[in-house]
């Protein structure tokens, strides 16, 4: 008889210290929880910055290779049309929140030796790179940190100009 007295002393003090404790599995749902939404969320948030990089500087180089293109056709001179051309550039770029060097990012080529020669066309080819967020430059050698952006237009001189 003595020993199921102690056992169910033992039974009736583990009961207690069970309730008096708490379950050692509360809160744990939480910790998992925050656990797991970090392990997803900051690539997530990661990916979402960097293409939203990509996409302004594409949406950029685009805009900046149609408004070049425009604005040298519509140009005077053909140095006329490359300074605005180059200040279009660069409030295209600006207004996405990029810094860039217009004068290298912008290339004209044109059809003919004489540019602004009615009937004639005009390519304009913006090529810049975009670095990606919070890339090291330790990792530059290993795995590309930048992603290379370009936009070409062809815009035809208008064949009604007065030269």
């Amino acid at each position: 008889m003595m020993p199921r007295r102690r056992f169910a002393r033992l039974a009736h003090l583990l009961t207690w210290a069970r309730a008096r404790l708490g379950d050692r599995e509360r809160g744990s749902a939480v910790v998992e929880f925050l656990g797991v939404s970090l392990v997803l969320l900051v690539p997530l948030v990661y990916l979402i910055v960097t293409m939203s990089r990509i996409q302004a500087a594409s949406f950029a180089a685009e805009g900046a290779a149609r408004e070049a293109g425009r604005l040298i056709a519509q140009a005077e001179t053909m140095e006329e049309g490359i300074a605005a051309a180059q200040l279009g550039v660069e409030l295209a770029f600006a207004d996405q929140g990029l810094d860039v060097d217009p004068a290298s990012v912008l290339q004209v080529t044109c059809s003919v030796p004489e540019c602004l020669t009615a009937g004639e066309y005009v390519l304009i080819e913006v090529r810049t790179v975009v670095s990606l967020p919070l890339a090291p430059d330790f990792l530059a050698g290993a795995v590309p940190t930048s992603v290379a952006i370009g936009a070409d237009a062809m815009t035809a001189v208008s064949g009604f100009r007065d030269d």
